[in-house]
Order: C-alpha cells, then sequence, then structure tokens
C-alpha cells in the first residue's frame, strides 16, 4: 500500500512528529511505501526527516502562512500526482501547512489524526492566558480573552471557518483519547476513532537505586508546567535533602527555570540535560524512580507517560486530559491537580520514601504499557482504519463507532 503522512513539521522535535517518524519506519518495515510529507520549519535548527517538503517557517510570518500556503498545495498536488498514494494520512497540519491543501484530498481516502484541540481552539491548548481552561467557542473570545492578538486573529478566524467548511474531504477522523473526543465533540466534531498512541517495546529499566531521582521530559513552555515542579522539588529536598531531579528537554522557559531554581537554592541537585534523541532519553531516564508529568494544560494525551510506563517507571502526572486515561491513579502512579505545588510535592515524597511501592507502581505501569499502548498494535490499528476507507468512504466512519467502544473496554482504568 502506498501512504502519504502528512504533518506542519518534518523534525523529531515534539512528540507528534516523533510519532510520524516511528510510523513512517513500521509501515515500512511491514512492507508498505509510506512517505512524510511536512514543511521545511526547523523549530530549534533541527533536521527534518520528511520524504517531500514545502515553504515554513518559525518566523513572524507564520501566522499567515499557516493560515494560507500556497506553497504547501502546489507542492502536495506534485506529490499526490506522481506518489498516488492509496491513502493519505494527515497528523497536524493547522500551523504550516494550512486549509490550502485539503481540496487536493477530495477523492483520496484520507484519515485525520487529531494531536491537539487546535481544531477546536486557535492556540491548541484550550488554555486561557490566566492558566485557566477556556470554556468558550473559539471566535470573538480568543481576542476578548488575551488569547491572541488583533494581527493574528483575523488571519486565525479566517483559517479556522477554512478548515470547518473543508473538514468533509477527511473519511475518519482519529484522536488518542476519550478527553479530546468530548472535546471535538463539544464543537461538531464526530463521529471519530478513539486510538491510542503507541509506544516502542524497550526492556524493563534496572531496579532502583540511591539516589532517589524524579525525571522530567519535555518542552520548557508554561504549559508544561516545570516552574510547579522546581517549587515542589525544592519542598521535597527539605525532608529529603539527598534527592535528584533530572530535567530533559529545552525551550523558551529554560533561562527563566534556572533563576527560579536558583532563588530556590537546588541548583545543585537539579541537572538540565537539554534535548535528547529519543533513545538516550529513554536511557538517561531509566534510573529515575518516578517520572513527573506536571502539565497546566489537559494533554490530549501525554506521550511521555506510557513510554515512562513501558520500561517500568511510576508516574505522578497532572489529573487531567489524557493523562488520568493512561495513568491509573494509586496503581501505576499518582494523580495531582494541576499547578498544585503541595500536592505534587507530596506525591513525589510517597514515592521517593517508598522504594518499595515505587517498584510496584512501575512493575503495574509495565503491565499496562505492554497491554495497551505498544507502537505495533498501534499501527495493526491504523491499518485495519487505512484498508477501511480505501474499500468504502463510509467503512472508516462506521469503524469508528466501534472503536469508542473498544478504547473505553480495553485502555480505562478500573474505578
Amino acid at each position: 500500500m502506498r501512504i502519504l503522512l502528512i504533518n506542519d513539521y518534518g523534525t523529531p522535535t515534539g512528540g507528534a512528529e516523533v510519532l510520524v517518524l516511528g510510523m513512517r519506519e513500521e509501515l515500512r518495515r511491514r512492507g508498505h511505501d509510506a512517505r512524510f510529507f511536512a514543511s521545511s520549519a526547523r523549530p530549534g535548527g533541527a533536521e527534518s526527516l520528511a520524504d517531500y517538503q514545502c515553504l515554513g517557517t518559525t518566523s513572524r510570518w507564520r501566522t499567515l502562512l499557516q493560515s494560507a500556503n500556497p506553497c504547501a498545495s502546489r507542492r502536495l498536488r506534485r506529490v499526490l500526482k506522481t506518489f498516488r498514494p492509496d491513502v493519505v494520512h494527515v497528523r497536524i497540519f493547522l500551523t504550516q501547512l494550512s486549509p490550502t491543501i485539503l481540496p487536493l484530498l477530495r477523492g483520496v481516502p484520507t484519515v485525520l489524526q487529531v494531536e491537539s484541540y487546535r481544531p477546536v481552539c486557535p492556540t491548541g491548548t484550550k488554555m486561557l492566558p490566566d492558566g485557566r481552561l477556556c470554556q468558550e467557542h473559539w471566535g470573538a473570545a480568543c481576542y476578548r480573552n488575551g488569547c491572541l492578538p488583533l494581527r493574528d486573529w483575523g488571519p486565525l478566524m479566517l483559517q479556522m471557518h477554512w478548515w470547518r467548511r473543508l473538514r468533509s474531504v477527511f473519511n475518519a477522523v482519529v484522536v488518542q483519547s476519550r478527553a479530546l473526543e468530548r472535546q471535538l465533540a463539544a464543537d461538531g466534531i464526530q463521529p471519530v476513532h478513539v486510538l491510542p498512541h503507541g509506544v516502542p517495546d524497550q526492556p524493563p529499566r534496572p531496579p532502583l537505586v540511591l539516589p532517589p531521582t524524579v525525571g522530567f521530559a519535555g518542552r520548557l513552555v508554561p504549559e508544561k508546567g516545570v516552574e510547579a515542579l522546581l517549587r515542589a522539588f525544592a519542598r521535597v529536598v527539605t525532608h529529603l535533602p539527598e534527592a535528584r531531579l533530572l530535567l530533559l528537554g529545552d525551550g523558551p522557559e529554560r533561562p527563566r527555570l534556572e533563576r527560579v531554581a536558583a532563588e530556590l537554592q537546588i541548583v545543585n541537585r537539579v541537572t538540565w540535560a537539554g534535548h535528547l534523541p529519543r533513545a538516550a532519553v529513554q536511557e538517561r531516564l531509566a534510573p529515575a524512580w518516578l517520572q513527573v508529568v506536571p502539565s497546566l494544560w489537559a494533554e490530549p494525551f501525554g506521550l511521555v507517560a506510557p513510554e515512562a510506563m513501558m520500561r517500568g517507571t511510576a508516574v505522578v502526572a497532572s489529573g487531567t486530559g489524557g493523562l488520568a486515561e493512561i495513568v491509573c491513579d494509586g496503581e501505576t502512579g499518582l494523580h495531582v491537580p494541576p499547578g498544585n505545588v503541595e500536592a505534587l510535592a507530596q506525591a513525589m515524597r510517597r514515592l521517593l520514601e517508598d522504594r518499595e511501592l515505587a517498584e510496584r507502581m512501575g512493575l503495574a505501569g509495565r503491565v499496562r504499557a505492554l497491554a495497551h499502548y505498544r507502537e505495533a498494535t498501534a499501527v495493526d490499528k491504523i491499518e485495519e482504519l487505512y484498508h477501511s476507507v480505501c474499500r468504502d468512504r463510509g467503512g472508516g466512519r462506521r469503524l469508528a463507532a466501534r472503536g469508542r467502544v473498544q478504547h473505553d473496554e480495553q485502555t480505562g482504568c478500573r474505578a
């Protein structure tokens, strides 16, 4: 089968990009001719690994380009003509490629995999500037609440209207969590197929040894909640001075966060490892007693959580969004309210002071990851969806309805 994967970025710098690159390799391993179309934008200067590229940018002109990118449509037209894919799998397209690509997909079996709230929120987070979750429909509220400056609001409103008019080109919509399904349904986008992401199999981590270490992996941006993590960790070390914090990832918040660590007098207990390749991340985090995912926003999924569980690491995560579905509170880890420093500190102490509990929750997490979050299983289900939309453009919609029930029965945490 000839499969064209489409995503705004082709660099291995974010969870969605890592996933699409991994899917391309797994599909090729299974004998498919899978190719990847992306923009030339390179966040952080990372190398693009896409097979085809069109114009992209991370400059201040990005708002105009993501609203209407004629280069993307011209280039994609040529790719569709020469490659002639049997199915097109679109991941993220509203931050670079723009809705200009959608008319080209009419008549081609096409799957949309939604990775964020971007189809229903121009910022992609459904979070207000003051950190509260947004409860309003996109539109005038995006400007009134200060989410978008006026220069961006106009082009992005046009983009949103254009996308909504053209969304019927997709034969099936895939999301990775029930939380994201509910958010899309509230904005009139349904039905969808709920299919959790998968992560590569990996060997279990070694037995836990001193010092008790907390791990974090992710972009250093406000919505990831790293400042709350630093403040909570500062409370932990007053009781456990031997504790250590390992931060993997980079981003615009790093200089400010380093100042916060200095103010809290925990600099000598925090290691800033920066951005690392995926395999190196897993190797560095293997000794961690627990991994923290302190997101302030309701993550649609939270890829680092099943990755930690796959290697057998207990997870302390914000109990919202997809994270609440992945991490079973009290079984594979602990839930905390987003941004609650005291609750986060208490959860970390509970595991750092009880190595046996950390080992037990980590083992339960690995069992759960092997059962529900394997990359091979996720690709099996995507292949089934590909064949369905190729056989019958309505088949993907019927399969989507079955997918919701399947997800609820197989991956939900016990009450």
